[in-house]
């Protein structure tokens, strides 16, 4: 946002209004953009954690791999997928939505049939490689930089909105393919899935028919950044915050998907039955959708300095609790104090990377971003399974977790303490 003139609203002045009205009178006239960033969100589920580890068990059955196997095969596939992300990442500055969405759909859905059918570890790897990089790396990109994008004075709020579709995902896909399992083959479920993919490609294109253009926003209606400057990904990565901020980005992406990946395991040495766990995501997701929007309008009113220096805590005390818990009540608890994490992690960092960095180069901005954080949900599933491997298990190693969270949340909030004196006060309320 600048100050060249008053301020406009290019769709909706109510985006600057508050009050219920002016919220439905938002929701109301930018539905179709919103509604194409929950879809793409929901879409990019079945590339994420929570959702391939449902099949943990059969595929080490299959593949005749140990925890530390699988997780070893897991860290490669997604290891790679970040490097590629730092390249594939950087197309939303130049491609609109709707064209990369459906380029990522494509290759979503041919992963999941690749799925269906694969056979060997290497094979298996590969695929795991497109799951993740089409699923978790490009479509939760997207959803994110558009909503960044097109929303200017209200990001939080569109981001907390559109995040709703990953929130659907971990509520409804657990349970019904947990479900499914005991009635399917689990290759005939990765068919489902990526017909799911395929079907939602023509809704995509019909929301966003009319869509915005990312590079004449980019260029018209970008924010700037710390000292009122356009950064590029290359002064970004010289500059300290950036390194300073690298464990926190780490932190949930790493152990919150280490959480989900071994559920299986987790399950089976707190003695709990798989179902009746995953029966408790519904729970994780009212909290996390619940603090979801409260982040994207704390977001809207104070800016993310604050929220990203406290936000890693809930994740602390979360791996205390369910580390702790001898019961699925216990269990209960700690994803809900999971939730509070997860909520505010759909909104703030994102919205972070445009307030201090800017919009006009978001994408690659923010795909660099995205890489580090892919690499930690590489980083995560591989170190808790070889640690598994040598007799540590997961509710054991889950204090030390909570110890990282706490010294990355500390080194955090000292480097945003000092990297906001350079923000630039924004005062021009553009539209979407």
């Amino acid at each position: 946002m600048n100050s060249r003139g008053p301020p406009t609203c290019p769709a909706t002045c109510s985006e600057a209004l508050t009050g219920p009205a002016a919220y439905l009178g938002f929701l109301r006239e930018n539905a179709a953009f919103l509604s194409a960033g929950v879809l793409i969100c929901f879409t990019s589920s079945y590339g994420q954690t929570f959702f391939i580890s449902l099949f943990a068990a059969d595929i080490m059955r299959d593949f005749d791999l140990s925890d530390g196997d699988w997780g070893l095969v897991y860290t490669v596939a997604t290891t790679l997928s970040a490097g590629l992300m730092v390249f594939a990442g950087g197309l939303t500055d130049r491609l609109r939505v709707r064209q990369l969405a459906m380029v990522a759909a494509i290759g979503l859905a041919l992963a999941c049939l690749s799925m269906a059918s694969v056979s060997g570890a290497a094979a298996l790897t590969t695929t795991v490689l497109a799951l993740r990089l089409f699923g978790q790396g490009l479509m939760s990109h997207i959803s994110a930089v558009a909503m960044s994008r097109w929303f200017i004075a209200t990001r939080g709020k569109a981001l907390s909105i559109s995040s709703m579709g990953f929130a659907l995902g971990q509520a409804t896909l657990p349970i019904v393919f947990v479900a499914l399992l005991a009635v399917f083959d689990w290759r005939v479920l990765w068919v489902g899935a990526a017909g799911l993919v395929l079907m939602s490609m023509p809704v995509t294109l019909r929301l966003l028919r009319a869509e915005r253009t990312p590079q004449s926003l980019a260029t018209e209606a970008s924010a700037v950044g710390m000292d009122g400057r356009h950064w590029t990904r290359g002064a970004m990565l010289r500059h300290w915050l950036f390194w300073m901020l690298i464990p926190l980005l780490l932190g949930p992406p790493a152990f919150g998907t280490a959480l989900f990946f071994h559920q299986v395991h987790l399950t089976d040495v707190k003695g709990w039955d798989l179902l009746d766990y995953v029966a408790l995501m519904p729970i994780f997701t009212i909290v996390s959708v619940s603090v979801t929007f409260a982040s994207g309008a704390l977001i809207d009113r104070f800016g993310t300095g604050v929220l990203i220096a406290i936000y890693l805590l809930p994740f602390a005390a979360a791996f205390v609790l369910i580390g702790a818990a001898s019961s699925l009540v216990g269990a209960a608890v700690g994803l809900m104090v999971l939730g509070i994490g997860t909520g505010a992690q759909a909104t703030v960092p994102t919205a972070f990377w445009a307030e201090y960095y800017g919009t006009r180069h978001l994408g690659s901005l923010k795909a660099m971003a995205v890489a580090i954080m892919v690499l930690g949900s590489a980083i995560g599933p591989g170190l808790t399974g070889l640690l598994i491997d040598k007799g540590f298990d997961f509710p054991a190693q889950m204090p030390a977790i909570a110890a990282y969270f706490l010294l990355s949340a500390i080194l955090a909030a000292a480097a945003v303490l000092r990297a906001r004196k350079a923000l630039t006060p924004q005062i021009d309320i553009i539209g979407a």
